[in-house]
């Protein structure tokens, strides 16, 4: 069975959008890095960045330019239905917020945005992309689903700062859950969504090879985790997931839930401990994996893998009875916890 003439254009024109992504990523970080030398915007080893000598700051600013000029073209030269174009305008009056905030805690490390200050302007933005219709629409009444919304817009955004401790792990990340989104979303032909994730996944790709590089050195900074989060946020709200199983609208947790495992667990370990879920701690289950004896290329190679596991298991979910929809869900959460009983085992203490 051939698909129809507007899915095989859509096809051919996602492929381009990754494509041009990539290619304008692999140019730009390069130059960003170079400002980012000249101007002396360096990320600096402390007692919870634990990488070698200072590293150039603002990749994410590169991988927002690629993303941003692939949406501009796709903008310019293609013909879509009004409400996509609109949607996408939003999105990217959305992310641009959201980059600039990044940019400026970037620029002023180490002090810069309050976390009290910076909460309060991604709440606003949440509620701003809510009242655009960007919001989770299978749960009553609305303003529980407006709350929960928040919620997870917020959450989702910060999720990917959090994780971005180690070369590689929130980039890889944000790569293999912008994969999986667009793998779930294609058949909907929900033409925003597919355009998101696989433009973000071009972008995302084209700044690895300098994030894991040794000589060309660079990290995403505040600024590229923050975009990135929010990106795959309002990604996750825009498609339909399943009409087979009423538990494909969960999808997203199984896609993003390795940063938001990190998430609740460092919080939980440090109200354990008596202290801020915001204050900066050894807690991540990256740096856990570190002392228990993995080396930090084997830690990336793991979550890498077990992020494509997580995607492809939301994927199953979409496409299957409920029944097994529930067993999923179910081995992924024993999953997790059976991590989380191996990672406890280290003592990670303030100073360690």
């Amino acid at each position: 069975m051939f698909l129809p003439v507007f899915l095989k254009m859509n096809i051919s024109l996602y492929i381009k959008s990754f494509l041009l992504a990539l290619i304008i990523s692999l140019i730009i970080v390069p130059i960003v890095r170079y400002f980012s030398i000249r101007s002396g915007h360096y990320d600096i080893p402390n007692d919870i960045k634990t990488h070698k000598g200072k590293v150039p700051l603002l990749g994410g600013i590169g991988v927002f330019i690629s993303f941003l000029i692939t949406m501009l073209v796709v903008r310019f030269f293609t013909s879509f239905p009004s409400g996509t174009l609109r949607e996408l305008r939003y999105i990217i009056i959305g992310a641009s917020l959201i980059i600039l905030i990044g940019l400026i805690d970037d620029l002023k490390k180490p002090r810069g945005i309050s976390a009290e200050i910076k909460f309060i302007i991604e709440v606003l933005l949440a509620l701003f992309m809510i009242t655009r219709g960007f919001n989770i629409r299978f749960i009553t009444p609305e303003y529980i689903a407006v709350i929960l919304s928040v919620l997870w817009i917020v959450g989702v955004t910060n999720a990917f700062n959090i994780i971005d401790i180690m070369d590689g792990l929130s980039s890889s990340q944000v790569l293999v859950a912008s994969l999986g989104f667009f793998l779930i979303s294609m058949p909907s032909e929900d033409i925003y969504v597919n355009l998101l994730s696989i433009t973000l996944a071009g972008a995302v790709l084209g700044f690895l090879p300098y994030n894991l590089s040794s000589k060309y050195k660079i990290f995403l900074g505040d600024s590229g985790s923050l975009f990135c989060g929010f990106i795959l946020s309002i990604t996750a709200l825009g498609t339909s997931y399943s009409k087979m199983n009423p538990l494909g609208v969960y999808a997203p947790l199984l896609i993003l839930s390795i940063p938001i495992y990190d998430t609740f667990y460092v919080s939980y370990m440090r109200i354990k401990k008596g202290i801020s879920p915001l204050k900066g701690t050894k807690d991540h289950f990256a740096l856990r994996l570190e002392m228990l004896g993995y080396t930090r290329k084997k830690i990336l190679f793991i979550t890498f893998i077990f992020s494509i596991i997580l995607s492809s298991l939301a994927y199953l979910v979409t496409n299957v009875s409920v029944f097994y929809g529930v067993l999923i869900y179910l081995v992924a959460l024993f999953l997790f916890f059976i991590a989380s009983a191996y990672i406890s085992r280290v003592d990670v203490t303030e100073g360690h």
